[in-house]
């Protein structure tokens, strides 16, 4: 059994988020200690981490949750698995289709800079003063 603190250490997950998760009934203390201190057991720090890993890939709590339900029943088919990381996908590269658009133009609009001039001749400040002068009016 561990401590939410040992919890904590072994699974590089905060106290504090530790407590969300918990609130947010994804994962749960095995047990009290006579002093009232959660208890976690094996399990549940294998959720945890297991949590961490679709946070840190970006997913939501609601596909989270339902990984984990999924993870919960083994003999089921994967598609439902499949569907949630191919959606997450879609979405992660339109995120990256407008990060490339906004790279862009934020070198062309520093390209136009010269560096030396007044604050009133910058382009960067023109740039954002005008929209018009955005080659991408997308983002």
């Amino acid at each position: 059994m561990y401590s939410i603190g040992q919890l904590s250490e072994i699974t590089k997950v905060k106290v504090p988020t530790i407590r969300f998760y918990e609130e947010k009934k994804l994962i749960k203390p095995t047990r009290r200690s006579e002093g009232n201190q959660r208890r976690y057991s094996q399990e549940e720090a294998e959720k945890l981490s297991f949590i961490k890993h679709a946070r840190d890939l970006g997913l939501g709590l609601d596909s989270v949750r339902k990984l984990i339900e999924l993870n919960n029943h083994p003999e089921k088919n994967c598609r439902a698995a499949n569907e949630i990381a191919e959606s997450h996908l879609l979405l992660i590269k339109g995120k990256i289709k407008k990060l490339r658009r906004l790279e862009k133009e934020l070198q062309r609009i520093s390209n136009g800079c010269n560096s030396g001039a007044k604050v009133k001749e910058c382009y960067v400040i023109k740039s954002l003063n005008e929209h018009k002068l955005c080659a991408n009016k997308k983002h």
